[in-house]
């Protein structure tokens, strides 16, 4: 008998000729989330395979920053030894705002209360952290340090609601890329709790009876197609689809304007297109992280943002994915940063952030940007005007980063989205309740079925929201919550 499979259909219990064999959980991915779960169900006593596609562990996880966004109760011994006092109440309203109108209330009460001992749980699987403090605006650390600013604590609308305070947590790491040893020292775990792991491996299909309750699945391992049982259940930990351009395209078509897609081959989409297969309800597809990395050095957040009309658009001192998310809204792809003599210094390189015009007024910069006259000319003498009084009407930026755009000679920054370098990544993903279970379009949970990190849709769910260590926050905090749901429930 010959078989097709699809990720966007399942395989009927009839039609599974055997069981090449089984287990408790199937984990499906191994990134951060997969990680986490089969620590968790590993720990709670069920039986675990790990299905990877690629040749080793990691996925996106291991390409990030390893920044967590923690805190709450009281702080953790970062914050703490910072002067920091974190308010679980603080971080709950933060969230909210960060989660926008359609943040998930559950998930983020269960986080804010636990995030503390999410912090600890790390450190007990072996996640270093050295418990100091950068407070300049960065992306991340480049030295070891830990405790950053990593989203819009301080800025405006967020600093009104919630007591600002910096949770984004990096581990112990000298330059960029902690996510490796985060996934190593998780790895690590991983490995002595005895998982079964298979690199290598790629699931196909679902295998779920005629009511869609999931059974196991079927997977290429080592060239061989095999029929593998789950007891209790498979979670689906695949990362995003930020890789799959036809999956952007119907989805979030306006990533196809920036270039800097994050993410591995495996951010493909199969792991949502598998759980929209029994009926999973897919959520927020059209919301994504898009950065314009303007920052460091930080004396650029005191110049201002204008678009192709010479209007302003947002507080520049918000996290750089906000400024990006609103980028994006713009009309047209001209963006620019302007800066006078005391504000500028040049953008990183890779930012390819480069000079588009510069004068000793700020006439001859519109004439040279070819705004409508005297378009940017306004907006820079309105800031100015109210920038010297220290404080800033239109965007509320905060009177530490005012200052007149008032010392020669100007320069205006090209950020053109379709020049400039916009980093991004997708948010949405399957509706789970915080246990993971994957939710149906009527919000009813499928049986033996489970999502984490980027392949559920979770914390993060806004652009505008955004703050970097969300993502490995939810998927590290919500893997535990799937692996601990799939061990103690039996189909």
């Amino acid at each position: 008998m010959s078989y097709v499979f699809s990720v966007s259909h399942p395989c009927r219990t009839h039609q599974v000729p055997k069981w090449d064999f089984e287990t408790d959980v199937v984990i499906v991915g191994f990134g951060a989330a997969g990680a986490c779960a089969a620590i968790e169900a590993a720990g709670a006593g069920a039986a675990v395979t790990l299905l990877e596609a690629a040749s080793g562990n990691g996925g996106t996880s291991a390409l990030s920053g390893g920044e967590i966004y923690l805190g709450g109760s009281g702080g953790t011994p970062a914050q703490q030894q910072a002067g920091f006092n974190d308010d679980t109440e603080d971080l709950f309203r933060y969230l909210m705002m960060a989660g926008g109108v359609d943040a998930d209330e559950s998930k983020v009460r269960l986080y804010a209360a636990n995030s503390l001992a999410h912090y600890e749980w790390l450190v007990a699987q072996g996640v270093m952290y050295k418990n100091t403090f950068l407070p300049e605006k960065m992306l991340e650390p480049e030295t070891d340090d830990c405790l950053i600013w990593s989203g819009s604590e301080e800025a405006w609308p967020f600093s009104e609601q919630a007591k600002p305070c910096p949770r984004g947590h990096a581990p112990q790491w000298t330059g960029w890329g902690g996510g490796r040893m985060l996934m190593d020292a998780l790895a690590a775990r991983v490995e002595k709790l005895g998982v079964d792991i298979r690199y290598d491996s790629r699931v196909l299909t679902l295998i779920a009876d005629d009511a869609n309750n999931v059974h196991g699945v079927v997977a290429r391992i080592d060239g061989q197609i095999c029929f593998v049982r789950a007891r209790n259940g498979v979670i689906l930990c695949a990362g995003g689809f930020a890789m799959n351009r036809d999956m952007v395209k119907r989805h979030a078509p306006q990533l196809l304007r920036a270039d800097g897609p994050i993410g591995t081959p495996g951010d493909d989409g199969a792991g949502i297109l598998l759980g929209m297969s029994v009926g999973g309800a897919s959520i927020h597809m059209d919301e994504a992280f898009v950065s314009l990395p303007f920052y460091a050095p930080e004396s650029l957040v005191r110049g201002i943002f204008v678009n192709e009309r010479g209007h302003r658009f947002i507080n520049e001192d918000c996290y750089h994915g906000r400024v990006g998310h609103h980028i994006m809204r713009q009309t047209g792809d001209r963006i620019y940063l302007l800066v006078d003599n005391s504000s500028y210094e040049p953008p990183a390189q890779f930012t390819r952030i480069d000079i588009a015009a510069a004068g000793e007024t700020w006439e001859e910069v519109e004439r040279d940007l070819g705004l409508p006259e005297n378009a940017l000319v306004n907006t820079v003498a309105l800031y100015n005007r109210h920038a010297a009084q220290g404080n800033d009407p239109l965007f509320h930026k905060a009177e530490k980063w005012l200052k007149p755009l008032d010392e020669p000679p100007f320069v205006a920054l090209d950020c053109r989205v379709d020049y400039a370098f916009y980093p991004h990544f997708t948010l949405g993903g399957l509706d789970t309740l915080p246990t993971g279970q994957v939710l149906t379009e009527k919000r009813q949970p499928i049986n033996g079925l489970y999502a984490a990190g980027r392949t559920a849709c979770g914390l993060p769910r806004w652009g505008g929201g955004y703050s970097s260590g969300m993502s490995l926050a939810d998927a590290t905090f919500f893997g535990r919550q799937a692996g601990l749901s799939a061990a103690i429930t039996r189909n």
